[in-house]
């Protein structure tokens, strides 16, 4: 479904991505796994069309995605939930989740269905939708992010670092709404430092270090893999 084939990016003369390869099919949910600055955002910000890469290859449903504009790419069904959740804080809960539906704002009858759906995901936004998202709690401004993708449509979700700054339990329930999503149909690259809760939804999981894969495997074997317990779940 998704496939990077050697793929570089830089930021003016800083290389953040260096002959990337990893691919997720359909139905899977993939983890990557990484420290701040390893290369993870960078990756995202190429698939979505934000960044373009100096060199290689990203295809999505067999389409190549370089040199295509994002909206083009949220209208193929590739969709991104960037990191830090980028709200619009004095819009309405409401408000925040339609922008996700941008590319498809002809078709009401269809904003209004995802819109239930979302809401059925997270019953508290449907209470809260009249409200403005920064009066909200850091764990349900996480679910108008994640929410506002999915207004989207995607058949691949891109989530970037949803578990970052949230307290243990909302991280939880973070995680479980992720996997009912991905249960649903939608493949998710999920990129995460939580690495034990995200390993635990995950069917495969990639590491990058310096803008470099270097190590993939399924979920049972990067959770038993010693160096990967000792750099990110702390056992």
């Amino acid at each position: 479904m998704l496939r990077f084939d050697g793929v570089n990016l830089h930021y003016g003369s800083f290389r953040a991505l260096n002959g990337v390869t990893l691919h997720a099919e359909p139905g899977e949910l993939v983890v990557l796994l990484g420290a701040n600055g390893a290369g993870k955002t960078s990756i995202f910000m190429a698939a979505s069309g934000i960044q373009r890469p100096s060199g290689g290859s990203i295809r999505f449903a067999g389409q190549e995605l370089v040199g295509m504009r994002p909206a083009q790419i949220v209208q193929s069904g590739l969709v991104h939930c960037p990191e830090g959740r980028k709200l619009f804080p004095m819009m309405s809960v409401k408000k925040n989740l339609t922008l996700g539906a941008y590319v498809h704002r002809r078709d009401k009858a269809g904003i209004a269905r995802s819109l239930e759906e979302v809401f059925g995901l997270f019953p508290i936004l449907e209470k809260k939708q009249d409200d403005p998202a920064g009066s909200l709690s850091g764990g349900q401004q996480q679910m108008v992010a994640i929410g506002r993708a999915l207004l989207g449509r995607p058949k691949l979700l891109l989530l970037d670092e949803p578990s970052l700054g949230l307290a243990p339990l909302i991280v939880k329930q973070v995680f479980e709404v992720i996997k009912r999503i991905n249960q649903a149909g939608t493949t998710v690259l999920l990129a995460e430092q939580n690495a034990y809760s995200a390993l635990a939804i995950a069917n495969r999981a990639y590491v990058i270090e310096r803008g470099c894969i270097t190590l993939e495997g399924d979920r049972d074997s990067l959770l038993n893999n010693e160096a990967i317990r000792a750099a990110y779940i702390g056992a």
